[in-house]
């Protein structure tokens, strides 16, 4: 898809509608698994360094998120560790499926003292403003990228004709900084959940087909070199796509890679739908026991449709 152009709904005011099926506006994402070489070096990372919680591990398989703290309450499981003893790293030079996961921290306050426990651990994390957001970006143990990151306030964001203006630019450490303020970083807050995902892709085209045309997304923003952000609801992207780097190879079944990642529609009825309207686009589609709905898009990475609640 060249710069600029900007295929399908013209009655859209905002973005670019899919021509058929929409995911609800409602839509979130729910946790992604990921593929490491070392579990227990994996969930130390991702405790000590993210600061999330071991909510449950067995058999190889480790959940990790924001516990309830309450009965009242439910845990959030943002991240689901997959052992596979030597497990090959991602390369410098990349795969193709995951880019970066990211997670969606509730104000800009927790951003900052997340960016205070990045410099006590001495850990590097490379930073970016991309005006409706500021972002943090970190690699764990096996080379998988993450995000860290606080949205800017929606009524705040900018658009060129009907694409949302993002950018990226330098981020303002010092002023992040103060945003903490006195309060020490005490781990991953409640009202933490997953932002986004972004993938690595062979093809911006393939990508548009798959995942607006047949999955729902809406286009948000198609005139940024080798990307293209979609989203539902009107958030700035709930997925990312990329061709940047240029040719990259395909993640074997031993390679440290995202598994699966997830999104949450309000019922039942509407994880169906999106699943019917991949199936009718000619994708690969399954069911499971739970009732979610499996879909996998060009790149072999599963895509796990359920309601929320469930």
């Amino acid at each position: 898809m060249s710069e600029g152009d900007a295929p399908g709904d013209e009655s859209s005011p905002l973005g670019v509608a899919p021509p058929a099926y929409r995911l609800p506006a409602a839509t979130q994402l729910g946790r992604v698994s990921l593929r490491v070489a070392d579990l227990e070096r994996s969930i130390a990372y991702y405790r000590d360094v993210l600061g999330l919680q071991l909510l449950a591990s067995s058999d190889g398989v480790a959940s990790m998120g924001v516990a309830a703290r309450s009965t009242n309450e439910r845990d959030t499981a943002l991240v689901e560790l997959h052992h596979h003893p030597g497990a090959s790293p991602v390369p410098r030079s990349g795969r193709l499926g995951l880019f970066h996961f990211a997670i969606l921290l509730p104000n800009r306050a927790e951003l900052g003292r997340f960016l205070e426990h990045l410099a006590s651990l001495g850990v590097y994390a490379g930073m970016s403003d991309h005006d409706v957001s500021e972002a943090l970006y970190l690699s764990d143990p096996d080379g998988l990228g993450i995000e860290v990151y606080a949205d800017r306030p929606r009524s705040t964001w900018r658009h060129d004709g009907r694409q949302l203006h993002m950018t990226t630019a330098p981020l303002d450490v010092g002023d992040l900084r103060l945003a903490a303020g006195e309060t020490p970083w005490r781990g991953i807050p409640p009202g933490t959940r997953m932002g986004h995902v972004h993938l690595r892709v062979s093809s911006l085209e393939d990508g548009a087909a798959f995942y607006h045309a047949a999955l729902g997304f809406d286009l948000t923003v198609w005139g940024y070199p080798g990307a293209l952000f979609l989203a539902a609801g009107g958030y700035h992207h709930h997925l990312g796509t990329n061709t940047w780097g240029g040719k990259a190879p395909q993640p074997g079944e031993h390679d440290a890679r995202l598994l699966e990642w997830e999104i949450v529609l309000p019922s039942a009825t509407d994880s169906a739908a999106a699943a019917e309207s991949v199936r009718a686009a000619g994708y690969q589609v399954r069911t499971e026991t739970d009732g979610a709905w499996i879909v996998t898009d060009p790149w072999t990475t599963e895509i796990r449709l359920r309601p929320a609640h469930s």
